[in-house]
């Protein structure tokens, strides 16, 4: 029997009613919603990435998950003091799940850096007489282009230039300031160079620094962050 043939049992129709009903009703509410000023980089960002959406934003600003930072962080990830933590146009670092940022220090991370799961990245060491304590603070600078691998680690006072790739499962201890480069291992090493010319900058045209537009941002940095 064709689709257009079949004939749904009466008892059924005021169910089928109701729920044809509630997902139009939804929608339209959806739709209503990201038209606020507010909630316009949920359709600005659909090209990106790294999309805001409007459930991870209710999230994180409702549930209170990580609500103080200014970008997405998936719920499973944790931003330590975002205050001092500043971040370029497209980077969401914890976007993805199981991250740990630690903004104890000043740390810095550059444009369109992509950054995968379960990464940490640490501006400030327990002492070794008391891991109740930290260490002096230090800190972490990454650029613009960089790539991030899972389950890597970049410790405080490292900085890593643009287009620097850091290998999966790598513990930055040192600094890569010239960038075009891959590292891994652990300590993290210099695997090869990357030519420059063949490194890529693309921008989105509707440029946001997480739920902010990126012209708005340095207004938004002078009031509410500590860098």
């Amino acid at each position: 029997m064709r689709l257009s043939e079949r004939v749904w049992p009466l008892h059924t129709l005021p169910w089928r009613a109701a729920r044809f009903l509630f997902r139009n009703s939804a929608r339209c509410l959806y739709e209503a919603l990201i038209r606020l000023p507010p909630l316009h980089f949920v359709k600005n960002t659909r090209e990106s990435p790294v999309p805001r959406t409007l459930s991870g934003f209710l999230i994180q600003k409702v549930l209170g998950i990580n609500r103080k930072a200014y970008w997405p962080v998936h719920f499973t990830s944790k931003i330590n003091q975002p205050q001092n933590i500043v971040v370029g146009i497209d980077t969401c670092p914890g976007y993805e799940p199981g991250c740990y940022i630690q903004g104890l220090g000043q740390v810095f991370i550059g444009d369109y850096t992509r950054i995968a799961q379960n990464v940490g990245i640490v501006s400030a060491n327990h002492l070794p007489e008391d891991p109740d304590q930290h260490d002096k603070t230090q800190s972490v600078v990454i650029g613009d282009y960089c790539w991030i691998g899972m389950n890597a680690v970049i410790l405080p006072g490292v900085r890593l230039g643009d287009f620097t790739v850091v290998g999966a499962g790598s513990i930055v201890t040192k600094s890569f300031p010239d960038g075009n480069c891959v590292v891994a291992g652990n300590p993290a090493r210099l695997i090869r160079r990357l030519d420059p010319e063949k490194c890529q900058r693309r921008c989105l045209s509707q440029e946001y620094v997480g739920y902010l537009r990126a012209a708005d941002f340095s207004a938004y940095r002078a009031r509410k962050l500590w860098v």
